[in-house]
């Protein structure tokens, strides 16, 4: 990818491998979470106790994890994420039975059946069984509020990885259209539900009976991907008709550039390029 000039101690704290893991071999591919949040080393603590470590880059606070990393600022959110387009996101596993119950045993609100008791069997331990899926899954809330699905892979090559982001709105199809006309998205679908993959994650559409909140000022600010020729990428999308919420901009002290928009369902997003270094 391009490089801008790297301000070097921003990563004295940051081990030498990235973590972006799918943005080697796609143009597009998962970035980041902005996560807003009051108390931020509460925040840090718990992404922490899913696997994830926690580097420097700049002024943010972020935790890597394999083909996501999240950035947390200081700021009181409006809401969490449930009753917003981005409802959660989603981690797998490959051990998820002990993990929730050193979840639970630190206090970490563990809401599966809040979340997927209507829809799925939940066993004493909290964790529901996805008959279509073949696997477990269970659902963890955030300090700030948002909504984390952990989803058990025994094939994953590692503790923890990226998943998905499940988006919730009456429009799925035109949705999930738009993901794959504008970010190249593989359209599919995931456990019976309409889907499409972008390197590193992938993005899920369930139906919603009334439309939701968009994302900005919530407890999921904005998502990210990480694009190979972000400037060109900008240039297509306007001619397009995407207007940009903050146009194409180099930020050299940070190595990156960034640009800003907001999809027809109110997701608030950031494509990047360059952070895929961290």
């Amino acid at each position: 990818m391009m490089r801008f000039a790297i301000a070097l101690f921003l990563f004295a704290a940051a081990p030498a491998s990235a973590q972006l893991i799918a943005a080697k071999d796609h143009k597009i591919a998962m970035g980041h979470h902005h996560l807003l949040v009051e108390d931020v080393q509460k925040n840090v603590s718990f992404w922490k106790s899913l696997g994830g470590e926690s580097v420097a880059f700049g002024t943010y606070d972020v935790i890597r994890f394999p083909n996501v990393l999240i950035f947390l600022r200081e700021q009181k959110p409006t809401e969490g994420t449930n009753g917003s387009v981005v409802n959660h996101v989603g981690l797998q596993f490959q051990e998820l039975r002990a993990l929730v119950k050193r979840l639970k045993e630190a206090g970490t609100p563990i809401i599966t059946k809040e979340v997927a008791g209507a829809s799925f069997d939940v066993d004493a331990d909290d964790l529901a069984w996805n008959e279509g899926a073949g696997t477990h899954l269970a659902f963890a809330r955030a300090p700030n509020g948002t909504r984390v699905e952990l989803y058990a892979n025994k094939e994953l090559d590692r503790p923890v990885a990226n998943h998905h982001i499940h988006f919730n709105h009456p429009e799925v199809d035109a949705m999930k259209a738009w993901y794959v006309s504008k970010l190249g998205a593989k359209p599919g679908q995931r456990s019976g539900m309409e889907a499409a993959d972008v390197g590193g994650v992938n993005l899920t559409f369930s139906p919603a009976d009334e439309k939701p909140a968009g994302t900005k000022g919530r407890a999921l600010d904005h998502i990210g991907f990480e694009v190979d020729g972000l400037e060109a990428l900008c240039k297509k999308l306007e001619a397009e008709g995407i207007t940009f919420d903050r146009p194409y901009q180099e930020i050299p002290e940070l190595g990156i550039a960034v640009a800003f928009f907001t999809d027809p369902w109110g997701t608030y997003v950031e494509l990047t390029e360059g952070l895929d270094a961290l």
